[in-house]
């Protein structure tokens, strides 16, 4: 009766970490691609930046307001879990903002 108790607490801490985890690259992944756009890189220097840090098929959006870009992440956890996928799939986002170093 413990053992699958103690398999269910296992499967719940390591699935907060694997969450834990990917809100922290997406959150380091949005602050390099603001800081890239801020020093002025291209888009495509941008996307680069932010994918690398990024978790595995995140989506990537980079606005231009004015002088301010503003990057945002978001990725979904754990979608191998097959039908559990749809309680236990959370998506994480992170958002990033700088202004332009280059100015108007």
């Amino acid at each position: 009766m413990v053992l699958p108790v103690l398999a269910l607490l296992l499967a719940v801490g390591l699935w907060s970490v694997a969450v834990a985890g990917a809100q922290l690259r997406c959150v380091d992944a949005a602050r390099d691609g603001a800081r890239a756009a801020a020093r002025g890189e291209s888009d495509a220097v941008v996307f680069a930046a932010t994918t690398a840090a990024a978790p595995q098929g995140a989506q990537i959006a980079v606005h231009h307001e004015g002088t301010r870009i503003v990057v945002v992440v978001s990725a979904r956890v754990g979608g191998g879990l097959g039908p559990l996928a749809a309680i236990a799939a959370p998506t994480v986002s992170a958002t990033a903002a700088a202004e332009s170093e280059a100015g108007p």
